[in-house]
């Protein structure tokens, strides 16, 4: 028979470890519930273990549990759109204004001159078709979304072919890929041409009476290089209206300016240009390049929007208050700067800091640690885009190169993690490093005291 008298109250233990994690109570009792619950199956199969085990066991569990909590971390990876933590950080404007809007009421669909139902979103969408250039925009929850909606939008049962080259049948974040995004939307795939190579005779010979429209796919996290080749955009966009079907882009990345004159990184394409191009409809994500929330943008053709606008799942995908609130700051942001500087935009800030900012910024950092047991160095870097977009867009950099006195550098990155704020650096061949491209300067205080406690 197993030993349960191994096992601690719940209630004892749920009391003994409240103050160890910063949690509602209910939700540590809950969490011990389940966990020695877990345990006394452990036992039944054979397996040994005393209290102190048991207990140690299950505080590590539940430290773990409060770590993965929402919180701020200071993103010292020098990757700009991090993915894991949380993409492109809003401008101080959008987050005035979302606090704002989050802690009371708004006119959301209420006209405050006539004192009646209102549009929803049609400030934002007539400021997006502004900043694009083009006739009518909307948004969504996310990208995916955006492209779901759209293809349910132009298919129907006697036309569901999509046509889309080889080339750019890409998996997006996730291990979600193109081919099972059309088929989650009720569309046909029709693959053209080779990984390499598609000629516009290839998109010609696919079209069939049950063709619903041509689809591009911007190769945004990953290049294609050698030999290759590839209609032009003007030429692809002629023969959909020669045979009066639409031309879909799902540019992915956002970047609404140029990049390269933001940083010394290739072109990335934006909306304006393919949409100039002849694309009827280009979807992009809004937390990407353009630094905004997270939202898939529709823009083009005034009539297809309309009937993107019209599909019932659009309902299931629209944004709430808080996206539309902080989307509409951030393009509000670049429609003021228009001409002028860029936007206090966050990610295209650090795209175009200047290396001497982040001398001056790293040796105040270095300054804060003398006395302490550590060498330190101030290390030439590159820093990425991230999230997806542009892989190969490296940039120089500086990071601070940290070496700790008895204590391995694994050790210090989990120090560094468990700080308040949590400190996220990176181990690159045995070095740890704090890349300070992606630190806000207002966080330079913090990183050091993160830094002056991990080494005592």
């Amino acid at each position: 028979m197993p030993d349960f008298s191994q096992l601690p109250s719940v209630e004892k233990l749920a009391l003994a470890l409240a103050d160890e994690v910063t949690l509602p109570r209910p939700l540590v009792t809950g969490f011990v519930k389940r966990a020695l619950a877990q345990w006394r199956e452990r036992l039944e199969q054979g397996e040994e273990a005393d209290r102190g085990t048991i207990e140690g066991d299950v505080l590590s569990d539940l430290r773990t549990f409060a770590s993965s909590r929402l919180q701020p971390v200071i993103n010292a990876t020098g990757v700009l759109i991090h993915t894991n933590l949380g993409r492109s950080p809003l401008g101080q404007r959008a987050a005035n204004a979302l606090g704002e809007v989050a802690t009371g009421y708004s006119n959301l669909e209420f006209n405050l001159l006539d004192g009646k139902r209102g549009r929803r979103a049609g400030y934002l969408e007539t400021a997006l078709a502004v900043l694009l250039e083009t006739e009518a925009a909307t948004a969504v929850n996310n990208c995916a979304a955006a492209l779901v909606l759209t293809l349910r939008t132009l298919i129907s049962p006697e036309k569901n072919e999509v046509i889309v080259s080889r080339g750019e049948l890409v998996e997006i974040g996730g291990g979600f890929r193109i081919p099972e995004v059309l088929e989650s939307s009720g569309a046909r795939l029709v693959e053209v041409g080779a990984t390499n190579k598609t000629h516009l005779k290839d998109y010609a010979g696919a079209l069939t009476e049950r063709t619903a429209l041509i689809l591009k796919v911007h190769r945004s996290n990953f290049y294609l290089e050698g030999f290759t080749a590839e209609p032009a955009p003007s030429e692809l966009a002629a023969l959909a209206r020669e045979h009066g079907i639409p031309l879909v882009e799902d540019l992915g990345s956002g970047a609404v300016m140029n990049t390269d004159d933001l940083a010394p990184i290739d072109h990335e394409p934006t909306p304006q240009e393919v949409l100039r191009n002849g694309i009827d409809l280009v979807i992009f994500s809004g937390d990407k390049l353009l630094g905004g929330p997270q939202a898939g943008i529709i823009a083009g053709c005034s009539a297809l929007v309309a009937r993107v606008k019209g599909e019932p799942f659009f309902r299931a995908v629209r944004c709430d208050k808080l996206i539309l609130t902080v989307l509409q700051e951030c393009i509000d942001d670049y429609l003021r700067s228009r001409g002028e500087e860029r936007p206090d935009i966050p990610v295209l800030n650090f795209l175009a800091l200047p290396l001497d900012d982040l001398q001056s910024r790293a040796e105040a950092v270095v300054t804060e640690l003398d006395g302490l047991p550590v060498r330190t160095a101030i290390v030439e870097t590159t820093s990425q885009t991230g999230g997806g977009t542009m892989p190969r867009a490296g940039f120089p950099s500086l990071a601070l190169e940290i070496t700790p006195t008895g204590m391995g550098l694994e050790k210090l990155a989990g120090r560094l993690r468990s700080a308040d704020p949590a400190v996220i650096g990176y181990v690159h061949e045995d070095k740890f490093l704090l890349n300070l491209r992606t630190v806000f300067p207002s966080q330079d205080k913090a990183l050091a005291n993160a830094l002056r406690k991990a080494l005592q």
